[in-house]
């Protein structure tokens, strides 16, 4: 993944010049927004291909070409830049799942799908997988983490549980506590292929035990 540079460059590549010949100044709001989000592509880059503990500050700043003075400014700390990439990788997950379920021609089977598409980006994406399930516990602490993942997360299993006893394809009762053991299931699930030194395989074989958990509803 290629990584924004905030630097100084030819204006012809960053404000192209208007009818008169006048180039057009980018905003305080615009260059706020530039920084930000070189910085949150850094970190996701660095964090998901060395880890937090191995992704350095002085790295993170030097790939965003910015100083560390933006860092503390936007982030407080190499801390708070990793909470805000992990939620951002948390974000673009659920929608990625919520699409994956959009395909299911049923309720259960929108489940399914998005179930499956959970464990997918465990084996294969590196960001969720070393980002989100690796050092997130470890590094904002359990209860942190679970208060993130319930905010994107939970909504989503909640909302298909209840879609499936509404089809009458499981037997209704409370949806919150079936839905609070199922996303606990799919973490466990997922931080097995996460963890795991063939990912891939595990991946066929956790999807394979959600599959069974799912039909049994």
């Amino acid at each position: 993944m290629r990584v924004a540079r905030i630097k100084l460059i030819p204006a012809m590549d960053v404000n192209p010049p208007g009818p008169s010949g006048a180039t057009p100044r980018r905003t305080q709001g615009e260059r706020t927004a530039a920084t930000r989000r070189a910085l949150l592509d850094a970190g996701r880059e660095l964090f998901a291909a060395h880890g937090f503990a191995r992704a350095g500050q002085e790295e993170i700043v030097e790939r965003a070409g910015v100083t560390r003075g933006a860092l503390s400014h936007h982030f407080g700390t190499k801390l708070g830049l990793f909470r805000s990439v992990l939620e951002s990788v948390h974000r673009e997950l659920a929608e990625q799942i919520a699409a994956a379920a959009m395909e299911g021609r049923d309720p259960m089977a929108m489940l399914r799908l998005g179930c499956l598409r959970f464990l997918d980006a465990a084996a294969t994406d590196p960001a969720v997988r070393q980002i989100v399930l690796l050092d997130g516990p470890a590094v904002l602490g359990w209860q942190t983490w679970r208060e993130i993942d319930a905010v994107y997360g939970l909504g989503l299993v909640t909302e298909a549980l209840d879609h499936v006893m509404e089809a009458g394809l499981a037997e209704r009762r409370p949806v919150q506590p079936l839905a609070h053991l199922l996303l606990a299931a799919l973490n466990e699930a997922a931080m097995l292929v996460a963890n795991a030194p063939d990912p891939a395989a595990t991946r066929a074989l956790v999807g394979d035990a959600v599959e069974r958990m799912l039909a049994n509803l």
